[in-house]
């Protein structure tokens, strides 16, 4: 792993130091936070690679956070949530999270995510290499270098794991994709029966880009197996 920097946002000062320790070992800079507020200006008036973002903070809550971090940065976040809150974990991922890991977790799973979503996202310490390669489908335009989305003229704010879902149904476009091939793709892991993670970002992306012209669906379920791209008839 690069040497990135991290911020934790979690008023655990024990966890935090743990998490400290654990990831200087892998060779990245962690920087901790414990209350809310200060977790937000310390996200928005410094670069960081990703936050690590407790979902029960005093004060300003976890979900508060990633929405004010929402509203000035792009930055991936990976929000901790306690084991069986659905409600939080979809809420996060609805508000912006790219991914979430219920407490109590292993170190060594963490450190999974964090690989996963730097694999997708350049390090703000590593210079910016030119890579022209752009990709079209219809009104939707990817540019893989900056990793911006463009649908027509407007450009659509897509976090980290948005953009790689929306890159692997385009890449596709016209074919159905699993849900399990999605995840990969965008997580690098596989889901469980219960994990709607990926359906989340699929609404999420939906919701941005909106329908075609003609009022029809650009990603479409397949019940039971997954998503597909559509691809749009000549006139929309």
């Amino acid at each position: 792993m690069n040497s990135s920097t991290i911020l934790i946002i979690d008023d655990d000062v024990e966890l935090c130091a743990l998490l400290e320790e654990y990831l200087g070992a892998e060779g990245l800079v962690v920087e901790s936070v414990h209350d809310g507020r200060d977790g937000v200006q310390q996200a928005l008036s410094q670069r960081y690679d990703m936050v690590i973002l407790d979902v029960m903070l005093p004060g300003m809550n976890g979900l508060e956070v990633l929405r004010s971090i929402r509203s000035g940065s792009s930055v991936p976040v990976i929000m901790l949530t306690a084991r069986g809150d659905d409600v939080d974990r979809i809420v996060g991922l609805e508000l912006g999270a790219d991914d979430y890991l219920p407490k109590p977790f292993n170190p060594r799973e963490l450190i999974a995510r964090l690989r996963a979503i730097q694999r997708r996202v350049p390090s703000s310490t590593q210079p910016d290499a030119p890579h022209p390669e752009t990709l079209a489908v219809g009104d939707v335009t990817l540019d893989m270098g900056a990793r911006t989305t463009r649908c027509g003229e407007h450009l659509v704010e897509l976090t980290s794991v948005e953009f790689g879902v929306l890159e692997t149904l385009l890449r596709q476009a016209g074919k159905v994709i699993s849900r399990d091939d999605l995840s990969l793709q965008a997580l690098g892991r596989t889901l469980n029966y219960q994990d709607r993670t990926i359906d989340v970002h699929i609404s999420n992306i939906r919701r941005k880009l909106g329908n075609f012209a003609d009022g029809s669906e650009r990603i479409k379920a397949v019940r039971g197996v997954g998503y597909i791209y559509a691809l749009a008839a000549s006139g929309r």
